[in-house]
Order: structure tokens, then sequence, then C-alpha cells
């Protein structure tokens, strides 16, 4: 009997065997470029010009908010690129625009068009507020309730008439509102990736008409050039991260000088190389497994901002620093408001929340905000990021 039991637990055990090495065979080879280059047929494969063009847009409009000369037409035609509005001929000829990628992804927005529409709203009314309101009282002394230029050391800075500055609020939801809802919950979404026969042709190795890669591939490197697309060399972007530009890229660099978080530039470039090869392999599995680690680390560099300058201006606040508190505090409104591209679902009611005591409507908005109030929201977000206030507030 112990005979039969043993051959039966044999045969199992050389069948199991077995059946692993198959699975074994077909596992995917993953082959995984030191740089983020990928080739098909000699020429590349990867193609972001989209992205790059709407990040030089962005650039030139946030340079043309402190332009006391712009009229708030212009300001909305470079928003929209209507009427050539740009210095750069190259983008005017463009088809892309801001505007339209901002709330657009695949994941919240989709089936909530009305929402995507007020948030765009709040963007266009920033830019027009900049002109109707800072612009007339750009000479004239802020004070609490007026609009006008109030001292930051030797800067000079342009608040409404609660302390916000519209030209930081405006870049800094940026953020969130184009690069990170574009990369985490559009393009590396399923719903992109795998959407129609993306993925039957991407197995299959079907490339898109006279392009060398497939629409799987093309994604993927759309949501790589929200991040890296004005990398001075897109082979290794890690070289100028922190430079490049002045949204999403220059706070990851800024992030990455923390001791406390200094591997978050190279978690997410490799795993930007290593779901791009995956995709060249048809490993799904894989691709997801990086696209979930770009998303976590790209919400913790807004996340960890947005925590830095609510504390830099509590901290300045304490101290009577008024302009110094008031600037702080506008890149840090910008990034509480990209935290509603975080969070799903739940992502307006804690962002508009947050928003709402940092207006401090029912008083004079920065003027007299109370700095307990900054950190306790501070220390709400450093939570939900998993790490400690003190590590980002340094």
């Amino acid at each position: 009997m112990k005979t039969s039991i043993y051959l039966f637990a044999g045969l199992f055990l050389l069948f199991s065997a077995a059946a692993c090495e198959d699975d074994d065979d077909m596992t995917p080879v993953i082959d995984v470029p030191s740089t983020y280059s990928f080739i098909r047929d000699g020429a590349s494969s990867v193609s972001f010009s989209g992205q790059s063009d709407r990040i030089a847009m962005a650039e030139e409009t946030i340079s043309a908010m402190k332009d006391f000369d712009k009229t708030a037409e212009d300001l909305s035609n470079m928003f929209t690129n209507a009427n050539s509005p740009f210095t750069d001929a190259d983008l005017n000829a463009s088809s892309k625009s801001v505007r339209s990628k901002v709330a657009a992804s695949s994941e919240l927005f989709a089936s909530n068009s009305v929402r995507a529409a007020e948030i765009k709203t709040d963007f266009d009314g920033w830019l027009n507020a900049q002109v109707s309101e800072v612009f007339p009282a750009r000479d004239v002394l802020a004070t609490a309730g007026s609009p006008g230029q109030i001292a930051d050391g030797s800067s000079v800075r342009y608040i409404n008439a609660w302390g916000l500055e519209y030209n930081q609020a405006f870049a800094k939801s940026l953020i969130g509102g184009l690069m990170y809802d574009q990369i985490a919950n559009s393009y590396l979404s399923p719903l992109q990736l795998d959407s129609g026969t993306r993925r039957i042709d991407n197995t299959a190795g079907t490339i898109e008409p006279d392009k060398s890669y497939t629409a799987m591939e093309h994604r993927w490197d759309e949501a790589f050039g929200y991040l890296f697309g004005a990398s001075a060399n897109e082979a290794t972007p890690l070289s100028d991260v922190g430079t490049a530009d002045n949204f999403l890229n220059k706070y990851l660099g800024r992030v990455n000088t923390d001791v406390d978080f200094d591997d978050t530039a190279l978690n997410i470039e490799v795993a930007f190389r290593r779901g791009r090869a995956a995709i060249v392999a048809a490993d799904y599995v894989e691709r997801d497994a990086q696209a979930e680690i770009i998303e976590d680390e790209l919400s913790k560099v807004i996340r960890v901002r947005a925590v830095y300058y609510l504390m830099q201006g509590k901290i300045a606040l304490e101290a009577g620093d008024m302009g110094g508190a008031f600037h702080d505090l506008s890149e840090g409104y910008g990034f509480v408001y990209s935290l509603r591209f975080i969070n799903g679902t739940d992502g307006d009611n804690i962002a508009d929340g947050y928003l709402e005591t940092i207006r401090n409507a029912g008083g004079n908005g920065f003027w007299d905000i109370d700095p307990t109030a900054l950190e306790t929201i501070a220390s709400e977000i450093a939570t939900a990021g998993g790490f400690s206030l003190e590590a980002a507030a340094n």
C-alpha cells in the first residue's frame, strides 16, 4: 500500500515539476535596457512630442502671467492654443493645447464631464483674475482685503486680496490636473493601454500606420513624456531631473534631494523602463506592476510638496514674514488642489475641504490664517501618504 502511495506521489511531483517547467517556458522574457531606448527595425519606437509641446506651452503661459502687458484674452489663447499665441512658431502650428488635457483622464473624467468642466473653469478663472485683479494693482502695496505687491526678501510677489499668487496656484495645480492626471489616470491605466484591440495588437506586434510603435507602446511613452518630455536626453532623463521643466519634473527633483526620499526619481525611471520593456514582451502583469510603482511614487511627490509648502508657510507666518509665507502658501495651495487627482472619487472632497481651510474666507485669507490649521492639514496629508510630517517638512 505504501509503495503505491509513494509511487503515486512521485508521479504527481514529476508531473507538477514538468508543468512548472512548461509554465516557465511560457513566461515572457523581459529585456530591460539600461536607458529609455527602444528600437524597432533600426528606428526608435519612442514618441511623445505632444507631451513636450504641452509642457512648453504651459511654461510660456506661466511666464505670461507675470507680463503686465498681457490681456485676459492673450492668456486664454495660450491656454487653448488659439490665434498663434506663442513665441515659438512650432507651438503655434501644433494641434495640441494645455486646456484640452486638463482634467481629461480616462479613469476620473470619461464619465464625469461636468466635473471636468468645473475644474477647467477654475484654471480659466485664475488666468482671468490675474489680469482683472492683480495687474491693475501691480504698483500698490497689498493689504488685507486688497490686492497688490508684497516683498519676499529681494523678490516682489503679486497677490490677490487674500494673499494668493494666481500664477503659483495655476502652475502647481497643473502638476496634478495635467501631468499627474494624464500619467496615472489615463496613459498608465488599463482603460487606455488595453482600449479596443490594443492588447491583441501589441501581443501580435502590430504597429500603428506609418509608425514604428504599437498603440500600447505609444500610450506608455506619452505617460513618460508628461514627466520627462522636456529633458535634454530622453534616454537618460535623470541627468537633468529637477531642471528640465517647472512642473512635475522640477518637483520630482526637489523631492529627490531630500535624504528621506532620495530613491524616488530612480524608482520612477526604472519602472518606466521596465514597464515599457514588459509591453514589448507582452507581459501585462509586469506592465501593471510597474505602472503602480510610478503612480505611487508620483503621488508621493505631490503629497510631500504640499506638506513642505504648508509647513514653510506656517514657519514664515509665525516669524512675521508675510511675503515669504504667502508665496509658500500659494504654492501649497496648488499642490493641495492637485490632491484631487490622486484620491479617485474621494479626491474632490479631500482637496476642497483642505482648500476651504487654507482659503480662510471667514477671515482675511492668508493674512490671518491660524498656523496650527496648516500643520493639521499637513499632518493628515503626510499620514495619508505613508510618511512622517518631519520627513517632508524639512
